[in-house]
């Protein structure tokens, strides 16, 4: 039982000092997002898939978003107003 520990806490302290596994793809990129928001809601994950390309246009930006933090994460892709990927731009007009 000890080895178990032992083997279960190595296994994470090796991923804490690691850091974030760093793919480089679209899939790594929007699964970090997905992750930071903490749901799939509103087709959010297809979202991301289809705008990743235009975003981002090569390995070296998509691994320096995937090593952002949740906070900047969030105001990177959906801005100060958190609106989500896949979710209509605000419909409200001004008063005339």
């Amino acid at each position: 039982m000890a080895l178990l520990v032992a083997a279960v806490a190595t296994g994470c302290v090796v991923r804490y000092l690691k850091g974030p596994q760093l793919t480089g793809t679209c899939g790594g990129a929007c699964d970090h997002y997905v992750t930071c928001r903490g749901s799939e809601d509103g087709g959010v994950r297809a979202a991301c898939q289809a705008e990743c390309p235009e975003v981002f246009s090569d390995r070296d930006s998509l691994m320096s978003f995937e090593s952002l933090s949740c906070e900047a994460t969030l105001e990177f892709v959906e801005g100060p107003a958190r609106r989500p990927l896949g979710s209509p731009a605000s419909t409200v007009t001004g008063a005339r």
